[in-house]
């Protein structure tokens, strides 16, 4: 994975230092979508002097260069995507968990003219929101 995250790294024009390799890894290997502070616990782990603000200041970089992508579905925390693929998410109303998907039906449709006109679009992505099932079964056994 190393040779893999210096390969992303140098493409950018980025430089490698061991913090920004602990940053990438940890995001990559996480199973959701984590926060800056998540990302920033797990790093200090391994580098008990790392600053948050080197944390997030590497993440935007990260995000400037499409690395991974940001999204924000918590009011007032910002959350990170490994997945710099086109999908979308489902959120759960309850637990927060972020689920992608895709649905190559929608993605083919055109915008509507309307939108079209707001300006240059970069990026569209549907967020689904509900009770993912875990929760629904959960809900299920507590009644």
């Amino acid at each position: 994975m190393c040779k893999e995250i210096t390969r992303i790294f140098k493409e950018n024009g980025l430089k490698t230092t061991p913090q920004r390799i602990e940053i990438y890894k940890t995001l990559i290997n996480a199973d959701n979508h984590p926060s800056a502070e998540d990302i920033y616990s797990a790093v200090k782990k391994r580098f008990p002097n790392i600053s948050f603000d080197t944390v997030y200041r590497t993440l935007s970089l990260f995000v400037k260069y499409r690395i991974i992508k940001k999204v924000s579905f918590m009011p007032n925390k910002m959350l990170y995507d490994k997945n710099t693929s086109h999908h979308h998410h489902f959120v759960c109303i309850r637990c927060h968990k972020i689920v992608d998907f895709t649905w190559e039906e929608i993605d083919k449709l055109p915008l509507p003219k309307n939108i079209q006109s707001l300006g240059n679009i970069e990026d569209r992505y549907i967020e689904i929101r509900g009770i993912c099932k875990e929760c629904l079964e959960k809900e299920a056994l507590d009644k």
